[in-house]
């Protein structure tokens, strides 16, 4: 496959561990493409618990330690969501990258910022408690849910729609990019992939991987694209025996040279 040279790829909101998580298909996109950096933009985990991790969540992550050797020549960055808080110093040792609050970049004569983007949502800033527990809630309905998830699906969409999460999310970022001096800004948080331009400012939404419309971002000297992953037949595999999810986790761990006696488990939208 002659593969596009991107400068830089982007892809948040994967939620590892949640049930409508597309992990299978958030691998492919990074196999299939070749790119120079790759953003994890945040809400890369649906929440503490490792012990919802399956043996495609924990490839995914496989592949982000491959991705972070030094001899690829890649350059892996994780901007942390309001999901991923508390993960920073395990995942830094366990895939091998360095995970900040907010990353800034120079590309092209431009300054470019990626912020996760749950700082300009008032909802979950300020309901931090209400937002867990509401997390938690989510995740048991995916396990109760119908094939294909189409109640939290829903649920997700409505979610996003009620709250007008996306045009706050939009306000908030271009704001943020005036105030220092970045023409592009990229977020995720809201599982809604679009593209503003206000006063000479891009904002980019990188959308997310727990619903049907799969999107990614790229940047290269055409500029910023927002590309939709097309689901295949073989996407899916439901047979994951839970051996194998232990077999996953500890090539990982042993790779990254963690102890597996270690408690990762209980480690606690």
């Amino acid at each position: 496959m002659d593969l596009h040279d991107y400068n830089t790829l982007i892809l948040s909101d994967l939620h590892l561990g949640a049930e409508t998580s597309r992990a299978r298909e958030a691998t492919r996109v990074l196999k299939e493409n070749r790119f120079r950096r790759l953003i994890l933009l945040g809400d890369i985990f649906a929440d503490l618990n490792f012990a919802r991790l399956t043996k495609e969540h924990w490839k995914f992550l496989g592949y982000i330690r491959k991705l972070s050797n030094p001899k690829r020549n890649v350059e892996v960055v994780w901007v942390e969501g309001n999901h991923d808080h508390g993960l920073t110093n395990i995942m830094s040792h366990l895939v091998g990258v360095r995970v900040y609050q907010r990353y800034s970049w120079e590309y092209g004569g431009l300054r470019h910022i990626a912020i996760h983007g749950h700082q300009f949502d008032g909802f979950q800033v300020n309901r931090i408690r209400l937002s867990r527990w509401g997390t938690s809630l989510y995740l048991q309905l995916q396990k109760l849910d119908l094939e294909g998830n189409p109640v939290t699906r829903w649920i997700d969409r409505l979610n996003t729609r009620w709250l007008r999460i996306s045009r706050k999310v939009a306000a908030g970022a271009l704001e943020y990019a005036r105030q220092r001096g970045a023409r592009r800004i990229f977020c995720g948080h809201t599982h809604e992939a679009m593209r503003v331009e206000q006063d000479g400012i891009e904002y980019y939404n990188s959308g997310g991987w727990v619903d049907s419309l799969l999107t990614y971002l790229t940047i290269d000297e055409q500029g910023v694209q927002i590309h939709e992953y097309r689901e295949r037949a073989d996407d899916r595999d439901s047979g994951e025996e839970r051996g194998e999810i232990d077999s996953a986790f500890a090539d990982l761990a042993d790779e990254a040279g963690l102890l597996e006696d270690v408690e990762y488990e209980g480690v606690g939208r």
